[in-house]
């Protein structure tokens, strides 16, 4: 077991992209420390300082800190700056803390995070044998860490809430003008937030990469999902709706299918910036043509549910959520423990391994996907619009999509009929 962090001071940062919460955390470190007799410096934007050898921060204290648990965003900010990509990097990273007398480090922050916090931590008691104890707190509004099923990040919950309120006014203003959204919602790997967005708002049709079960996406065969949804709609007299996707979609394309992107920016950590391609734009176009081409004239309307979700003020659970995850962050400490994530279960503080979390391949750690074979995603799916594999035997039905189109009956199922299970995918 380590050394206990009385012995020296307690440095806390935040990396990756925002989430509800953090000032949650912050709150109760700084108190639980300051209750302890422990000083606690609040190092700015993450590792960014850090890596260049300058201690960039403030010195906390529970009067600097008060009230701000209830605030969106980082009174400390955030950065996505990667110490991992050099040894020098690591290097200047502990010898900063330890001139400025840290011999404890919390991180708050996605797998990216968790990662760098975990390299450097170890670097510096294998490599330059200093003791410096290191927790993370896990946060992502994505909710796909690897926390047990029943577990949230911090976050999620808030940007939950506040995307079901905008998707609700969105689908008011859907029925009141007699057009179509398509939403696209954070997720960089799996469809958690959208499919709980979508869930809770009762969306008429919610994508997630996780259908695909692996498999890469094709861009025509998500076309093909909306425009029929479209179809089903339109035939119960119903010119309207919003449909939901995960931007994790975007992430497992095809490769054929994103040639286009390759000049588009990436992160420090690898990642293309969803942000910054046009998928709306992309999918919007395709879904035109084709409705177009059959005959169907439907008004399209994209919108981004992104970064206002992020520095949301937290609601009620995620600020008793974080400000229990911050002070169960320093009793871990206090009690000699070390290289792990703070997580809670069964309301009980439960410390997990950074080797029990982290890939020792890939550097990273494992992606909680949603559980498509889960009651809960098939009571969603139940009540989704869309072809499904029930309707292979409702030809009728086909027969009614294909005359709102210039398709007759049997053309329309060679094109669509794949979709519900009457013949192999074509893509």
């Amino acid at each position: 077991m380590n050394a206990n962090v009385g012995s020296g001071k307690l440095a806390v940062l935040v990396g990756g992209g925002p989430a509800p919460g953090i000032n949650g955390v912050i709150h109760a470190v700084v108190n639980q420390a300051a209750q302890n007799g422990l000083e606690v410096i609040g190092l700015y934007d993450g590792f960014k300082h850090l890596v260049e050898g300058d201690l960039v921060g403030a010195t906390l204290t529970p009067q600097s800190v008060s009230y701000i648990q209830d605030q969106g965003g980082s009174i400390l900010r955030t950065s996505r700056a990667n110490p991992t990509h050099s040894e020098t990097a690591m290097r200047r990273c502990v010898t900063t803390l330890a001139e400025a007398g840290v011999s404890a480090l919390i991180s708050i922050g996605g797998d990216d995070t968790a990662y760098s916090a975990s390299r450097v931590a170890r670097y510096a008691q294998e490599v330059m044998g200093i003791s410096l104890q290191s927790v993370h707190v896990p946060k992502t509004i994505d909710n796909d860490l690897p926390l047990p099923e029943e577990i949230p990040t911090f976050g999620f919950e808030t940007a939950r809430d506040l995307g079901s309120q905008l998707v609700m006014n969105l689908k008011r203003d859907a029925v009141t003008s007699q057009h179509w959204f398509l939403v696209l919602t954070m997720g960089r790997k799996s469809g958690h937030l959208a499919l709980g967005i979508g869930n809770s708002t009762a969306a008429t049709v919610t994508l997630i990469p996780e259908e695909w079960e692996g498999r890469d996406i094709r861009l025509q065969e998500v076309v093909d999902i909306l425009v029929t949804t479209i179809l089903l709609r339109n035939m119960n007299s119903k010119p309207y709706g919003v449909a939901l996707l995960a931007e994790g979609i975007l992430e497992n394309l095809a490769r054929e299918d994103l040639k286009a992107l390759d000049h588009v920016e990436r992160d420090e950590h690898g990642h293309i910036r969803l942000a910054e391609v046009n998928f709306l734009d992309i999918l919007k176009k395709e879904m035109e043509r084709d409705l177009k081409r059959l005959g169907v004239s439907v008004r399209l309307v994209k919108h981004v549910l992104g970064y206002e979700l992020r520095c949301a003020a937290p609601n009620a659970y995620d600020i008793e959520y974080t400000r229990t995850l911050g002070q169960a962050a320093v009793t871990f400490l206090l009690g000699g423990g070390s290289n792990a994530i703070i997580t809670l279960q069964h309301s009980q503080a439960i410390p997990i391994p950074y080797d029990a979390m982290i890939n020792p391949e890939t550097g990273r750690t494992e992606v909680r996907m949603v559980d498509i074979h889960s009651y809960r995603y098939l009571s969603a799916y139940k009540f989704m619009t869309r072809l499904k594999p029930e309707n292979c035997d409702d030809p009728a039905l086909f027969e009614r999509l294909a005359a709102q189109t210039n398709l007759d009956a049997p053309s329309f199922l060679r094109r669509y009929g794949y979709l519900a299970g009457l013949s192999p995918r074509p893509y």
